[in-house]
């Protein structure tokens, strides 16, 4: 009897995987503001849900294949991710290294610890890199405790793409202002330049930078 309980309560705990069709996405964007320069754009999933305080962390499993990807955008009601992981998760290679076209393939979804997407994480202290002028309301609407507020860091970057600003981190102290304070004026228009956002494009494989 005890070891069926035990069966029981493992089974009861144990994460189930969601079924879903994942379709290709060769533009990167970030509805919640997270710097394309900053991280590893080729692993990023767009869900039909927006992206919450904790859960950033999708495993994604197809043809035997797994990836983990950060959700930081929405997709309307696709399940789409970075092209280079649809192809690889498709064909076993990357985007740049063998280009297919297609449409959606089945696969299996989990929400996966943040530790496993550490990788996709590239700012030097490993906290996720947001807009200071743009993402202050993802910011402060994520309450202290939670991963997202915890584990950010705020930059003088004013799009996506990291076109414009300053690479440079900002300070929010909301005792004292609602505005993040920055060495350089907040949403300075700066041109950036060797901060460039690649994009692969779908079919050819050739890396393009991001016009935003």
């Amino acid at each position: 009897m005890l070891s069926k309980i035990a069966a029981t309560l493992s089974l009861a705990s144990a994460v189930v995987a969601t079924g879903i069709s994942i379709t290709p996405h060769d533009a990167y964007s970030s509805s919640i503001g997270v710097l394309g320069c900053l991280i590893d754009v080729n692993r990023v999933a767009y869900w039909p849900m927006q992206p919450d305080c904790n859960n950033l962390c999708m495993r994604v499993t197809a043809n035997g294949r797994t990836v983990n990807l950060l959700q930081i955008d929405t997709s309307g009601g696709a399940f789409d991710i970075s092209y280079d992981a649809w192809n690889y998760l498709s064909t076993g290679v990357g985007a740049k290294e063998g280009p297919t076209m297609g449409g959606g393939i089945p696969a299996e979804y989990e929400v996966a610890p943040m530790s496993e997407c550490a990788s996709i994480i590239k700012t030097p202290d490993g906290k996720l890199p947001l807009m200071a002028a743009n993402s202050i309301n993802t910011y402060v609407g994520c309450p202290a405790g939670s991963w997202l507020h915890d584990n950010s860091a705020l930059y003088n970057i004013q799009t996506s793409g990291c076109k414009y600003g300053y690479n440079e981190v900002c300070s929010l102290d909301l005792a004292v202002s609602n505005q993040p304070s920055c060495p350089h004026q907040l949403g300075a228009m700066n041109p950036l330049s060797g901060m460039d956002v690649m994009n692969i494009a779908y079919g050819t494989g050739v890396e393009t930078p991001s016009p935003i």
